[in-house]
């Protein structure tokens, strides 16, 4: 089977983030399936990239000689009407876009109405969790609750780069972060958790991997929580960097308030590591043998922090059930959930 991707996200790991990487990964899962895929991009760079997606999306067009096309998020919006056509959510822009403010706000809502469009003119629609797929129903008036197929991971390949890391001895508690910095993932509230900790753990290292547009804001808030000596901003990274940043940390910590998924949860539990996360969106279906504590609170957050680094034993077993449960997002599994899913659009269909 012939399949395009259609996608203005961008392709490389630490811009495009979590949607670059399940891309990428369904493409390569496929293709050892047997199918071809063929990624679609824009080929004008814009410095604004809800102009560069608009400008993207004015310049497709059907192709009735692929058996398939997916457009993910908003792109094929103006094009969904053919009978192939997927509208792949990575997530719901529209439930993003509740999270943020000023630019990135209305940037994101010309998006979502984009992305509605696609939603509703496509034959299906993929959404990564049951959280997104309710969302996007609510949001996007849509009939019929889009087929639910989760972020996967490529099991084998992370194991053998976590094998490969380079060892990096510390005598600290590491903390590891990893995300965009958008207003919706609170790295706020994890600064101020860890301030509370900083006199209780001592040997406390929040190491934050990311960028973004509160990038500046957070930075400014570290400061004034006088964090100096226990935050590391590591900005954006290469895979090889962030295997070894897993592999060393202790506790990975996600206090979003809102995830369509989180492929970053999976990296974690792929390299054996406890979580202590928000209970809040997609998460608790995600990881639901993590520490999962009210969102908003960094008293919560540094408590269950606290329980953790008093508990190595607590984490071990953790880590070990988080191992265990992501093997239902090994990729040639998930690749095959996602050909069931567009089973009936796609022509010649075989997995």
């Amino acid at each position: 089977m012939r399949i395009r991707f259609l996608t203005s996200t961008l392709l490389d790991i630490s811009r495009g983030s979590g949607t670059y990487v399940g891309m990428h990964v369904l493409a390569r899962a496929l293709e050892a399936l047997g199918h071809t895929v063929d990624f679609v991009t824009p080929r004008l760079l814009l410095p604004v990239y809800t102009a560069q997606r608009l400008v993207f999306n004015r310049s497709l067009r059907a192709r009735p000689d692929y058996d398939l096309t997916v457009g993910f998020d908003m792109d094929g919006y103006r094009i969904a009407a053919g009978e192939r056509h997927v509208a792949s959510l990575k997530g719901v822009i529209a439930d993003e876009v509740r999270f943020e403010s000023g630019l990135t706000r209305f940037t994101m809502g010309v998006q979502a109405r984009c992305e509605r469009l696609h939603a509703r003119r496509a034959a299906r629609v993929v959404a990564t969790s049951r959280y997104s797929g309710d969302r996007a129903r609510e949001f996007y008036g849509l009939e019929r609750a889009p087929a639910v197929v989760p972020e996967l991971i490529d099991l084998e390949e992370w194991r053998k780069l976590l094998a490969e890391a380079s060892d990096q001895p510390h005598d600290r508690f590491r903390l590891l972060f990893v995300g965009r910095f958008y207003r919706r993932k609170r790295v706020d509230v994890l600064l101020r958790a860890t301030a509370a900790l900083a006199t209780r753990i001592r040997d406390l290292e929040l190491r934050i991997v990311g960028n973004g547009p509160c990038a500046a804001d957070w930075r400014a808030l570290a400061g004034d929580l006088k964090l100096s000596g226990a935050v590391t901003w590591l900005g954006d990274v290469s895979r090889s960097q962030l295997v070894d940043e897993y592999r060393a940390c202790d506790l990975f910590c996600l206090p979003s308030v809102q995830e369509g998924f989180g492929i970053v949860l999976l990296e974690a539990m792929a390299a054996g590591k406890a979580i202590v996360a928000s209970r809040a969106a997609a998460i608790p279906e995600v990881v639901p043998h993590g520490l999962l504590v009210e969102p908003e609170s960094p008293e919560a957050l540094a408590a269950a922090i606290e329980e953790l680094h008093q508990s190595p034993a607590k984490r071990a077993e953790l880590g070990r059930a988080g191992a265990q449960w992501v093997e239902q997002f090994d990729a040639p599994r998930v690749a095959r959930l996602f050909l069931e899913a567009v089973g009936g659009v796609a022509t010649g269909l075989s997995a």
